[in-house]
């Protein structure tokens, strides 16, 4: 146990730092943001998710797609329309890279 750990700090990117290139990095990193944000507002809905699913114009299986995080099957412009269904207002806010 005289071993040290060596500690990486992270980029703020989990994607990236598990070997993503920076684009698909960011594209990633923003549909999960989405897709966190629209199963809290389920789960803080307190309604069922054949009826969330309806009211969001998804089928059932394809909502417990995103409840279940397959992000693959989701692209970015798909979650904002979901978003916005579901009575949220996204922005994207864009700046210059550090």
């Amino acid at each position: 146990m005289s071993e040290r750990l060596k500690i990486t700090r992270g980029s703020g990117n989990v994607f990236r730092d598990i070997g993503f290139n920076a684009e698909e990095a960011e594209n990633l990193k923003l549909r999960a943001d989405l897709m966190m944000r629209i199963e809290d507002s389920y789960r803080k809905s307190g309604a069922t998710q054949a009826a969330t699913a309806k009211a969001l114009g998804l089928t059932t299986p394809r909502f417990n797609a995103l409840l279940k995080g397959k992000i693959g099957l989701f692209s970015l412009d798909a979650l904002v329309n979901i978003a916005v269904r579901a009575g949220m207002s996204v922005e994207l806010r864009v700046k210059k890279a550090a």
